[in-house]
């Protein structure tokens, strides 16, 4: 099977001639640093070389697990926040039907996702679906004591208790926590729900092959198996030892770079299939997490055409030019589906009669990439196959080692997220969470005062 591929030719042309290539050798450093693990952040690059260390028995357990749920429950709801739920939810959107949960074609469960908001309306409306249906849950955090996900468990594991019985319960439970320590694993041992591991040297927005996303993925019937083999494809692919010519990440990196040097700003990630909206939110925590740093860093924006096209359009086109754009194309649709003639025409479209919607599609994408190069907008193309298990995982991982070996090129830790905890730390003082007695006191004068 062939990879993905990647043209910046429409991206290069706004550089200087030979900009691209002369960052061959801060690619190569930066790269090696990975492989040493020489960098910033070098006690989590557990992801590096995670899809060729995945053994054969390790995915066994998962789809082994996955098979448990499967059969014992109408709905699995899949409770994280940040990386612990976006990987598998990109990789679930992009494969599942349009209106899977319309359909419930009673193959497979309906997975849902919570504990990545603290929304009343939300929560209540998603414990009122769950009312007499049996469900389970695969509870994601390595401390368990994050607020949005440790409170959405505490709500499902009493209502699971209560419909299904504690013993039930147990079987349909599932936690993916740390290996010995925190709040849900001291759950898990004391409840005696099946378990596995977030690697310590795996942080959550690199964590989608590992059970973080490898559970719920298989838990809606689709292979994982495939998925790592793509991976495992695309790391080799984009190894330390292929050219830098060759090396489709390396390219993607140093062409980022390019762009940021000379003054744009924001990447908008884009894509003609609207199953790709979650690996655009997936994508966008990869690399503003990783990136935006010491006043540094691209803003990751995404959007969704031809849709956005009607509303975000006219400012991609003509508006402030400090942005590019990275389009994802899906060269063939799973499905086939031919525009009809009409007798009357009124709409003066039967110039399209008997092609393929996905050549319409095609069409758009190609017109606009035209349009917003003459405008004055940098355009990156990742052309894939085929949206399927195979090269999806090839994504994911081009996408990850891109990350890794751009955040070394641009300066920064690309593997921790300090700011992040910023507005934690105002959420419990103002809740009068125990232990911050002097910051709630501190915050709440300030509010007075303004």
């Amino acid at each position: 099977m062939k990879n993905i591929s990647l043209d910046i030719t429409k991206a290069a042309s706004f550089l200087q001639p030979g900009a691209v290539e002369a960052f061959e050798s801060q690619i190569k450093a930066a790269q090696e640093s990975l492989e040493n693990g020489t960098c910033p952040g070098n006690d989590f690059l557990g992801w590096l070389h995670l899809p060729t260390e995945i053994t054969p028995s390790f995915l066994d357990e998962i789809v082994a697990t996955a098979k448990v749920l499967r059969d014992n429950c109408e709905a699995v709801v899949v409770a994280g926040i940040g990386g612990s739920y976006l990987g598998a939810r990109a990789v679930i959107e992009s494969l599942s039907n349009s209106f899977g949960w319309l359909i419930q074609d009673q193959k497979n469960p309906v997975i849902l996702f919570a504990g990545n908001n603290i929304g009343e309306d939300y929560l209540f409306e998603l414990t009122e679906y769950l009312k007499g249906k049996k469900f389970g849950v695969i509870n994601i955090s390595k401390s368990g004591t994050t607020t949005e996900t440790a409170l959405t468990f505490r709500l499902l594991k009493k209502q699971c208790e209560a419909q299904r019985g504690k013993d039930e319960a147990k079987k349909v439970i599932v936690a993916i926590t740390d290996a010995k320590r925190g709040a849900a694993r001291t759950c898990a041992d004391k409840e005696g729900y099946k378990s596995f591991v977030i690697p310590d040297n795996v942080g959550g927005r690199f964590s989608v092959l590992t059970p973080v996303g490898l559970l719920p993925i298989a838990c809606a019937g689709f292979d994982i198996k495939t998925l790592v083999e793509g991976a495992q494809q695309m790391e080799r692919a984009c190894g330390k030892d292929v050219p830098f010519a060759q090396n489709p990440a390396a390219q993607y990196a140093a062409v980022r770079n390019g762009l940021y040097q000379a003054g744009k700003k924001i990447e908008i990630m884009v894509n003609y299939q609207p199953k790709l909206h979650f690996m655009s939110e997936w994508w966008k925590q990869l690399y503003g997490e990783s990136e935006g740093k010491e006043n540094k860093g691209i803003f990751p924006a995404s959007v969704d055409f031809t849709t956005d096209l009607h509303s975000m359009g006219q400012w991609i086109q003509e508006g402030e030019r400090t942005i590019f754009e990275t389009v994802i194309s899906i060269e063939e649709p799973e499905k086939k589906l031919l525009f009809p003639e009409d007798e009357e025409n009124l709409d003066g479209l039967n110039f399209l009669a008997g092609k393929r919607v996905d050549e319409v599609n095609k069409m758009a994408e190609l017109g606009t990439r035209l349009a917003h190069v003459d405008g004055g907008v940098p355009n990156i193309r990742i052309s894939v196959p085929r949206l399927n298990e195979f090269y999806l995982g090839q994504l994911i991982y081009f996408f990850e080692i891109g990350c890794g070996i751009s955040g070394n090129v641009l300066g920064v830790n690309p593997f921790n997220q300090p700011g992040v905890e910023a507005y934690k730390k105002n959420m419990f003082a103002l809740l009068d969470k125990p232990g911050y007695e002097a910051e709630s006191k501190a915050i709440k004068d300030r509010l007075k005062c303004e």
